[in-house]
């Protein structure tokens, strides 16, 4: 279930002797008592509903308020609906990967890019290959340079205990 961030005061919730008054039709009504008010809404069955409480004197509107309220639950779903989650999709490696291998793992990458996900592509080094970071350094240079038509490196390779990685995500159009 949706809810809308913050309830707002209404009816004998709201704590002012008078308010300006906005009718159901989006009309001005001036300002008023707050009874009066109220009773204008009750009379039309409708509610009051204090919509700028800092005013002065605060701005109330009469309305059907649960009716607002799924309308404004609605939007936040539609909004949140058409979000797009990021996710960072990892590419794992060794400093000695074969020819074949770097063309399947460059593929995917290409793939995870256009898709709109960032890329972090990280060489593992096990053993004394630790020792030889340059090799690592240079599958990784590879990677940017087979993926530069479409991706831009977001952060350089840098070398982490006993893993170097980069992160790649895709080119903005100019």
């Amino acid at each position: 279930m949706f809810y809308i961030k913050q309830e707002l005061p209404i009816n004998r919730q709201i704590r002012a002797k008078e308010v300006q008054l906005i009718g159901d039709d989006g009309e001005k009504k001036g300002v008023i008592a707050l009874e009066e008010a109220i009773e204008q809404a009750e009379s039309k069955n409708l509610d009051l509903v204090l919509v700028a409480p800092n005013a002065n004197p605060p701005v109330c509107k009469i309305m059907n308020y649960g009716k607002y309220k799924f309308e404004q639950a609605k939007k936040e779903k539609e909004a949140k609906k058409k979000q797009k989650v990021l996710e960072v999709k990892e590419i794992r490696v060794t400093p000695n990967i074969e020819e074949h291998d770097f063309g399947f793992k460059s593929k995917n990458a290409r793939k995870f890019i256009e898709d709109g996900n960032k890329v972090k592509i990280t060489v593992r080094f096990r053993g004394r290959e630790v020792n030889n970071a340059k090799a690592g350094e240079a599958v990784l240079n590879k990677f940017i340079q087979a993926l530069e038509e479409v991706a831009v490196v977001e952060k350089q390779p840098k070398l982490e205990g006993r893993n170097m990685f980069t992160i790649l995500a895709k080119k903005t159009a100019n």
